[in-house]
Order: structure tokens, then sequence, then C-alpha cells
């Protein structure tokens, strides 16, 4: 049995397009850049939102791009973001015209939620409870 070591749990993500990945999470999203570094298969760039760190790396080798989407792969499907400001921020990504999956809604009672795309096409979850 695991045993916690942070309230957290980290993410790697590869990026085709690693400029439009920074721009989206740590310009338009806020997560706080914390490091560029080397890592096996390319350039790391640790982002951090709260204690989680997320990582984007920019592979050496691309990989060709699969199904990507909510329903058209196994595996993980989305990355999912709790805050407090889902309107405002919904309001923000649809001025910029970030493609959304599913518009702001009451998933259940005292759950709001939104999806959108990446720069890759990755659905990107925003959960806020009340």
């Amino acid at each position: 049995m695991m045993k916690l070591a942070k309230n957290a749990v980290d993410m790697g993500v590869l990026s085709g397009d690693i400029q439009a990945s920074l721009k989206f999470y740590r310009d338009v999203l806020g997560l706080e850049f914390v490091e560029e570094m080397p890592a096996s298969n390319g350039v790391m760039y640790r982002l951090r939102f709260g204690h989680t760190d997320f990582k984007l790396i920019d592979p050496t080798v691309k990989p060709p791009k699969g199904p990507v989407g909510f329903n058209e792969q196994l595996g993980f499907r989305t990355v999912a973001f709790c805050i407090t400001n889902l309107s405002e921020v919904c309001a923000e990504l649809k001025r910029i015209g970030v493609e959304f999956v599913i518009e702001e809604k009451q998933a259940r009672p005292g759950v709001r939620i939104a999806m959108v795309k990446d720069p890759d096409g990755n659905i990107v979850e925003f959960v806020q409870r009340s």
C-alpha cells in the first residue's frame, strides 16, 4: 500500500508544440513556472499548480499523434484543475478562442465543470465545488 508523501499527483505531458503548450498552461491558465531541465527524452518544463508538478516535455523525437479525446482513446482522458473562479476562466478561454468540449455546466449539486482542448487536443477539465 502506498504511503502519501505529498498532497498531489504529478503529471507528465509530451507536447507537440512546446511554445503553444507553455503559452496555454503557464501564460493563460497561470501555472507557475518552476524550471527547465534536460530529461531522458528531451527537455522538461516543470510547472506547478498548488502541490502538483505539471511537467511539459518537449521530446527530442516526437511520436506520431494518436487518437485524442474523451471517448477516442484508452487510458487517461483528462487532467482536472480544481478552481474557485470557473466562470471567469471560461470567459477568458472563450475570449481567446480555446475550443470547449463541454461548456460550463452543473455536473451534480454543488459541482460545476467545463472541459476544453489544450494545444495538442488533450482534454483539460476545470472543476468548481461550492
